[in-house]
């Protein structure tokens, strides 16, 4: 009979993980806006500034 303080093993392994936190979602989405501004910045580069100024 499980007692509310009882946790069973697969319910421990949950806590620990929830415990550790969002790392890999931030590590994902710090990788993911690194590729966009490198995206930008390539654009930048390679078609903006070779046009030269408008007049």
């Amino acid at each position: 009979m499980n007692l509310p303080n009882e946790l069973s093993n697969d319910e421990r392994t949950l806590e620990e993980i929830v415990e550790s936190g969002p790392g890999g979602a931030f590590a994902v989405a710090g990788v993911a806006t690194a590729i966009v501004l490198l995206i930008y910045l390539a654009f930048y580069v390679f078609a903006y500034l070779p046009r030269g100024v408008v007049r």
